[in-house]
């Protein structure tokens, strides 16, 4: 994993000149929230992720790097590690990230805007082993509470004595999307995050007869946005309408304190039944995200 500590980032190389991008500091972290902050629908994860932990920290699992232009101002934010993100307003910028993550040996998986990945890509292909996966994902968004006739009695925030109904679904639903299963390669790892965004009361679960029935992980929380992922519903109880029902209520509740609540799902067939679940609970199409997985350099692939 690319971790530096304080020391190693005051001395981590410059990239280009007169163009800089170097890995930020503590110190850094109101200017870089604020320039991610203009487009809060493609950079809510950065975001909420230093609002968590922090710009400096190993729970990010990678490093965040600031491109600045002649005048020394920041003209790109991007997170290199096992997730890369990114945001840019210059292509010598998002050239210099695509080298970043090409050099990275943790790196796992870079999403983001469809155009834009599409184009940070053809900087980090050449050279490179092409990618093991590609597939589209649609940005769903929900900005008004819609009338709940049938409340679901059992929709709650998750308690960490249910992290044993939790991490198996949340594991299978990882093997599903990368074909990489995190309880073989990072078991404890795992579990860990899993409790972790328990105990921030960020998983909301409804539990019937010791069954987990419906699962959804708010994985940023923000006064702008809150986007949830993870979300689940029981095999045997598709197609009937809880799954939206759920997504209707919680996102009422999330409403309270936020602006938006955003979701994603594949661009595929097979995801269709999704992409109807978030549009009967009132969302609409924001985004067209892309998600590259790439070839592993390391063992560190978990989610």
């Amino acid at each position: 994993m690319l971790e530096l500590t304080n020391k190693q980032q005051a001395d981590s190389p410059t990239i280009g000149n007169p163009r800089q991008v170097q890995s930020l500091l503590g110190e850094n972290e109101a200017e870089g929230v604020d320039f991610l902050s203009a487009h809060p629908l493609l950079t809510f994860v950065m975001t909420g992720w230093i609002r968590d932990n922090g710009l400096v920290s190993q729970l990010n699992r990678g490093t965040f790097y600031g491109s600045r232009n002649q005048r020394g101002e920041l003209d790109g934010v991007a997170l290199v590690g096992h997730v890369n993100l990114f945001e840019t307003t210059s292509e010598s910028a998002l050239s210099a990230f695509a080298e970043l993550i090409k050099a990275c040996p943790s790196a796992h998986v870079v999403m983001g805007q469809q155009q834009r990945v599409s184009r940070l890509m053809s900087y980090y292909t050449p050279g490179a082993q092409p990618p093991r996966k590609t597939f589209r994902e649609l940005l769903f968004e929900q900005r008004s509470k819609e009338r709940v006739e049938d409340p679901v009695s059992c929709l709650r925030r998750a308690t960490i004595d249910e992290l044993d109904l939790v991490v198996p679904v949340h594991a299978a639903m990882t093997v599903e999307e990368t074909g990489v299963n995190p309880l073989e390669v990072d078991p404890l790892g795992f579990r860990k995050r899993c409790a972790r965004r328990i105990q921030q009361g960020r998983v909301w679960v409804c539990i019937k007869d010791e069954q987990l029935v419906f699962k959804a992980d708010v994985i940023t929380d923000l006064p702008e946005v809150n986007y949830l992922e993870g979300i689940y519903v029981r095999p045997e109880d598709r197609g009937h309408g809880l799954g939206a029902r759920c997504m209707r209520q919680l996102t009422n509740v999330l409403l309270t304190h936020t602006k938006s609540v955003c979701a994603m799902t594949k661009e595929e067939k097979s995801a269709a039944a999704a992409e109807a679940c978030y549009r009967n609970a009132g969302y609409r199409l924001r985004e067209r995200y892309e998600t590259v997985y790439l070839e592993q350099k390391s063992d560190a692939m978990v989610n």
